[in-house]
């Protein structure tokens, strides 16, 4: 009889915990793998699924993570920390959006500017490109 092999061929093991600062730690790179185009590659490389890092990011956004000891349990968020920790990331995202926004609209009055520049600084005589008067 010959036995597969795979993940529990040499029998179950005992689950993996992590403290506070190893998971703020294992977050941190996760979010510049991320970055890169690595967060898979991450996750295979460290045996993590990345619903273990969406709930940690929440405990994380909630400030549960922070000034925890190494031995303290880290529990759920209240609705509170997540109504809270919803409400950032929301602010976060609405800045950047504003920020673009802001970006785009002095692009566009910049190009308004140049082609007003353009159509005042028009000769008399034919068209420069050739195409003739309008």
């Amino acid at each position: 009889m010959s036995r597969k092999k795979g993940p529990r061929s040499g029998g179950s093991r005992a689950r993996r915990s992590f403290t506070p600062g190893q998971k703020l730690d294992l977050l941190t790179r996760y979010e510049q793998a991320v970055e890169a185009g690595e967060g898979g590659a991450f996750l295979r490389r460290e045996g993590l699924y990345s619903s273990l890092i969406s709930e940690w990011r929440r405990a994380r956004d909630a400030g549960l993570l922070q000034g925890k000891p190494a031995g303290e349990t880290v529990g759920r968020p209240s609705a509170e920390q997540a109504e809270i920790a919803r409400l950032r990331r929301e602010l976060a995202q609405a800045q950047a959006k504003l920020a673009r926004t802001e970006t785009a609209l002095t692009i566009m009055g910049k190009a308004r500017e140049l082609l007003e520049d353009i159509s005042r600084s028009e000769p008399d005589g034919p068209d420069v490109f050739g195409l003739g008067k309008r």
